[in-house]
């Protein structure tokens, strides 16, 4: 095991995992709050498809680049057990369906949105 350590530059140390703020956004009535608060603060939602390989790593990269002191709140969908929150945030903020899909909310409309790697690619910062 120790050559395999070194061949993959495994440690023994536990990681330190980072833990963003999320939010769970679990229901349809939560958007109309979303779309409130977004008057004084940015709103960020991240779509999330949890059999999706692809939506993992994106994800997994969005996290370890996030900026916990950003002034925004952070909203997690899982969007396969919540389909029609999913739906509906499409509807709402007039973006089309994509998996993993970030959106920043401000002012009650969608200021922005990215899918898959070009999430990473967001400077969130000119949106807060």
């Amino acid at each position: 095991m120790g050559l395999f350590n070194k061949l993959f530059n495994s440690s023994s140390e536990p990681k330190e995992e980072k833990v963003l703020p999320w939010q769970a956004l679990t229901a349809v009535n939560q958007l109309a709050e979303i779309e409130k608060r977004s008057q004084a603060k940015t709103q960020l939602i991240f779509k999330h498809s949890t059999r999706c390989g692809i939506s993992r790593m994106v994800m997994n990269q969005f996290v370890s680049m996030y900026a916990i002191d950003i002034n925004a709140d952070l909203y997690y969908l899982d969007l396969l057990n919540y389909r029609d929150v999913s739906n509906e945030t499409g509807y709402k903020f007039q973006v089309l369906h994509q998996s993993p899909q970030l959106l920043i909310i401000r002012n009650g409309v969608a200021m922005a949105h990215a899918s898959h790697g070009a999430i990473n690619e967001l400077e969130l910062a000119k949106f807060v």
